[in-house]
This record gives structure tokens, sequence and C-alpha cells, in this order.
């Protein structure tokens, strides 16, 4: 472990992108929750990793803008991001560098194991990654933090399937920012 370089921010966004974001954010009250919920299908472990869009519905509370960062969303996740009144960009964010503008933008991202995750991990942002019991070799087990990304909080599911435990204390932990 003492040999992860973890020297945070690495990345920023270009300034004039995160200058475009923050003002097409501003004015917006409350907390502003970034949202990655699902990776690329083509991943073989990716059942394993996205979460479905309805089981985030607790997020969308008083207080918080919810914010897409997700380039792609499924065609059946935009009437749940509708219903949740979920703030989409997706026309906008051409590459990372649109991305790490947006992300500049927010409070805290939260999101399942993406390249969102990893960019927000590597500009320092406040990142809260939602991990399945089984996660990818990089988050290690039994820690919720990350050597690489110290900016990073990890909420694990406690058993194969489980994404109550996780999603209910990352509901907690937002209610306390």
């Amino acid at each position: 472990l003492d040999t992860i370089p973890h020297d945070t921010p690495y990345l920023a966004a270009p300034a004039e992108h995160a200058a475009k974001w923050r003002e097409r954010l501003r004015g917006c009250e409350g907390l502003r929750v970034g949202l990655a919920w699902s990776g690329s299908r083509t991943l073989r472990n990716d059942a394993n990793r996205s979460i479905a869009l309805a089981r985030l519905a607790p997020l969308a509370a008083p207080g918080r803008m919810l914010v897409s960062v997700q380039k792609d969303i499924r065609e059946p996740d935009r009437a749940i991001m509708a219903q949740l009144g979920i703030v989409s960009f997706e026309a906008e964010l051409g590459d990372f560098r649109d991305t790490a503008g947006l992300i500049d933008a927010l409070d805290v991202v939260v999101s399942v194991d993406t390249a969102a995750a990893h960019l927000a991990g590597a500009m320092g942002k406040a990142t809260w990654v939602l991990l399945p019991f089984s996660p990818d070799w990089r988050w290690l087990l039994g820690r919720d933090d990350s050597p690489w990304y110290p900016t990073a909080r990890l909420f694990r599911q406690p058993a194969r399937g489980d994404w109550e435990t996780p999603l209910n204390a990352l509901d907690e932990a937002l209610r306390k920012l």
C-alpha cells in the first residue's frame, strides 16, 4: 500500500470547461450531487457493478440537486430520471474535458465503479463509490477509503446483491453534508 501514488489532485478540468459548468449551474440551490449509476454494457462484469437507477430514488431529497455525469444513458433510465428530477447534460458531455468541467462544479460525485468515479477521484473531488460485494481489485477489501484517491469514500455491499445497505449509508452521509 505504501507504494501506491496518492497525490491528488493530479487531473483538473481545463479552465474554460470548469467556468462553463460553474456558470451553467450558477443559481442552483442545494447540494449538487453528481450521479453515475451504470457503466459500459460491454464490460463482462457490468451487471455486478451497475445499479438500477430506480434504486437511487431515496437520494432525490429536498435540498439536493441530482446531476447525471453519465455520458451514455440507457433508454429505460430516461423516464426514471424525469421522475427523480435528475438533471442531464448528456448531449454536452463530448469528452472527459466536459465531464471534468461538470464534476468541478459539483459538491460530491456518487458513482458505481465507472470512469466518472476515477476521474472525480483523480481531480480530488469528494467521490463516493458504491461497490458490489466482490469489487474490482483496485478497491481492495475491508476498507471504506481508497489509497489511490484520498477524497474517496467507499460504500460496499455486505452481501451479494444487497444495494440497500450501502445506499442507506450513503443517503445518511449525504444528510450530514
